[in-house]
């Protein structure tokens, strides 16, 4: 029996999720982390690359980040003035990423970027939005059949086609002055096209609509700026989270000076926003990002990880039809979804946790050695639904 309505919390760590409808007997809650590996309840060790959904790019319980976290705790963690380390953590990040020029910063990733879009509202006066890619579970990104969310504001959202230039323009130019930002995901399971790149920042521009790039899966690991500092996107507001804290709970919204004092015309405010054990965590975490060249790392060893799934996706035909991602954040793809969740149950069984979709994360934890066992293993388990297909 459980407790928490629908097994957990977190829709995507349940089971059916992780291994697909009819899984029995895998790993269905966990009891410790560390480095690249977990335990579940009856102990048993897993070698993982879902790292927490990407909010770990250090490794789990990383030593520096938990030395941060306790003292923070020892110091009383939160009170009625805000933290020294709050301008702190805001300094580091605008002089470490260009496209920031002020921070705000909140809890989640989805309450970030729901506060990047009402800053883009006051700012241009108007309410429409075009997304495009995963922001969230909040009203304002939801779409047509989203249950329990208004009418009206459902129709002030709409999507753009990821790396579709002449769609995405279309789709702009439709919305006309209506428009108060286009949000975008720079990574949506392959690299974006610079024309297509072009077109959203020109369109936006012409407008008058807010260019709000999304970076909560991409930062710390394609760079510290994530996606923007790769690719040369300039936008108005960007929006952080996951691993900038290695998985203590901070995001944060940013960019360019006037665009962020429109706080003061707006409310975005919570009482854990400055609580001090997170923003411990993420100085810490962005100083280990720059001294060990973690995103450098990431690219190396995810790129290893990346060129096996490829051999195995050839190897494997019968039951894998392709690789999709980049090295920082990739995954198999399967011939149905039941091959993929049996795919799943197969290498758990075998002690790796692997994502079935969309993403498998490398950190700094993993290393050539943790690779190579973990393809290993996924070629065992591949072979074995295989002869079982």
């Amino acid at each position: 029996m459980t407790y928490v309505a629908g097994f957990t919390s977190t829709g995507s760590k349940r089971p059916e999720a992780l291994f697909g409808s009819g899984a029995s007997g895998m790993p269905r809650r966990m009891i410790r982390s560390s480095g690249c590996r977990v335990w579940d309840e009856a102990g048993r060790e897993y070698l993982d690359y879902i790292m927490a959904l990407g909010a770990v790019a250090l490794g789990y319980a990383h030593p520096a980040v938990v030395r941060a976290a306790v003292a923070a705790v020892e110091q009383g963690g939160i009170g009625p003035l805000p933290p020294v380390l709050e301008e702190e953590v805001a300094e580091v990040l605008c002089r470490r990423i260009s496209a920031l020029e002020r921070v705000r910063f909140l809890k989640t990733g989805a309450e970030a970027v729901a506060a990047a879009v009402r800053l883009a509202r006051v700012a241009t006066g108007r309410e429409a939005v075009l997304g495009c890619g995963y922001h969230g579970w909040l009203d304002w990104c939801q779409g047509a059949d989203a249950a329990g969310v208004p009418a009206g504001i459902r129709a002030l959202y709409g999507e753009i086609p990821f790396n579709d230039p002449a769609r995405t323009r279309e789709r702009i130019r439709a919305a006309g002055d209506r428009l108060a930002a286009v949000v975008m995901e720079p990574v949506i399971l392959r690299p974006p096209d610079p024309q297509w790149l072009a077109v959203v920042r020109e369109e936006t521009a012409r407008i008058g609509a807010l260019l709000i790039v999304d970076e909560i899966k991409t930062v710390c690991r394609l760079g510290l700026g994530g996606g923007c500092e790769r690719y040369g996107i300039k936008p108005d507001l960007v929006v952080l989270g996951k691993a900038i804290a290695n998985g203590f709970p901070l995001a944060a919204v940013g960019g360019r000076a006037e665009v962020m004092e429109l706080v003061t015309r707006t409310w975005i405010s919570s009482t854990l926003a400055t609580e001090s054990v997170a923003l411990a965590a993420a100085k810490a975490t962005l100083a280990v990002v720059d001294e060990a060249g973690v995103p450098a790392h990431i690219t190396a060893t995810g790129g290893r990880l990346l060129e096996g799934f490829r051999t195995l996706a050839a190897r494997h035909a019968g039951v894998v039809v392709g690789v999709a991602g980049i090295p920082e954040m990739c995954h198999l793809e399967y011939r149905d979804e039941p091959l993929s969740g049996r795919v799943a149950a197969a290498c758990a069984e075998r002690g790796l946790l692997l994502k079935r979709g969309a993403y498998n994360f490398v950190s700094l934890a993993h290393d050539p050695a943790t690779v190579d066992r973990s393809l290993a293993i996924l070629d065992d388990a591949l072979s074995a639904v295989s002869r079982s297909a």
